[in-house]
């Protein structure tokens, strides 16, 4: 007789087998939240200079120019295609209804956990503001697949993968920006970071109470080793009081999810880090691959203007953004850190379906 271990072990490989069979996405729909990382388009019609619908910018990416601050495919995109999605999930600026039954993108460039973070550039969709822009989904959703039942729309919900990646502009356009800023002058980096992860903690809760269960939260960049943060300190090699002060946010963050993993065991949250090392040929490391505008809080590429032409050498496509094979690197270690999430939901299908044939044998 099997173990109860070698028949959860069968399961998943015969949940996967079946997604391999079948095509279908390993979850039903996934939700996007973000800053310039994981943007695809929301920023393109607002007024900032956080926004990079132009060319060289998706420069290997089929469509062009799109709105993702790439030469192509950003992290979301590369873990949306490992799931096993058909397409690219789209943006919340344009999404139809058929589109955000599979989910949406509600990553904003310049956006942070704090309100003004990225003030400077211009505007930008908070975190707070995503938040709300999903909670339209959801009213958009409950006539979708919800029958008009806010609880049938939760428990769909229930089902789908959510990614947040959220910190980066609050130390890159806010902590480290004293020319527009003042919170390194109220809150050391300790106090800062305590202060971020409550308020996302709250953030996080709150994408809890309308339905999501299954949560991937990244970690923030070290941008103390950005070309544009080491151009702004006038250094040649990463700064580390930039770093250190990341580090801090991303131990606090990661106490902060185990504490809601006991709080909500109907939940998991799990902590996407960075990967530790990339491969050799990834040799450039110091400077952006396209030219960029003069270093003044953007760091964008010049608008027309030719890149390298050995982009799969680079780490940085511009002065703050990774190229696309970073992105395809850190996006494969993302989902497979995200294993649990997908993995138990396709042995739920599974068992669903298991049930069903006996209920009705």
């Amino acid at each position: 007789m099997a173990t109860k271990s070698q028949a959860s072990i069968f399961m998943v490989f015969t949940a996967t087998l079946l997604v391999a069979i079948n095509g279908d996405p390993q979850v039903p729909c996934y939700f996007i939240f973000g800053d310039s990382l994981m943007d695809n388009g929301n920023n393109n019609h607002l007024h900032t200079n956080a926004k990079v619908n132009y060319e060289p910018y998706g420069i290997d990416f089929p469509d062009g120019p799109t709105g993702r601050f790439s030469n192509g495919r950003n992290v979301a995109d590369v873990i949306a295609q490992l799931l096993g999605f058909e397409s690219f999930i789209q943006p919340f600026a344009t999404a139809r209804s058929d589109d955000i039954v599979k989910g949406v993108n509600y990553a904003s460039g310049g956006a942070g956990i704090r309100e003004e973070s990225g003030q400077h550039l211009g505007e930008r969709i908070s975190f707070d503001n995503q938040i709300k822009n999903h909670r339209i989904t959801i009213l958009r959703l409950i006539f979708l697949v919800g029958r008009g039942s806010l609880v049938a729309t939760k428990k769909y919900l229930h089902k789908c993968m959510y990614t947040v990646g959220m910190g980066n502009n609050d130390y890159i356009n806010n902590y480290f920006a004293p020319e527009y800023y003042n919170t390194s002058s109220l809150y050391s980096p300790e106090e800062f970071a305590l202060l971020l992860v409550e308020q996302y903690s709250q953030q996080l809760q709150a994408l809890y109470a309308y339905g999501a269960r299954k949560f991937g939260i990244f970690a923030a960049g070290y941008s103390g080793c950005t070309p544009g943060m080491m151009a702004i300190y006038g250094m040649n090699s990463c700064v580390d009081s930039v770093n250190s002060a990341i580090i801090l946010f991303n131990t606090h963050l990661n106490t902060i999810l185990n504490e809601l993993n006991t709080k909500y065991p109907d939940a998991k949250f799990i902590y996407i880090d960075a990967p530790l090392q990339y491969p050799t040929d990834l040799n450039v490391t110091d400077k952006p691959c396209c030219e960029v505008e003069s270093i003044d809080g953007k760091g964008n590429c010049s608008p027309d203007h030719i890149p390298c032409s050995n982009r799969q050498n680079y780490v940085f496509w511009d002065s703050f953004h990774p190229t696309e094979r970073v992105s395809v690197i850190d996006g494969t270690q993302a989902y497979t850190t995200l294993s649990p999430l997908y993995a138990s939901e396709a042995i739920s299908s599974l068992v669903d379906n298991e049930e069903g044939h006996f209920s009705n044998a």
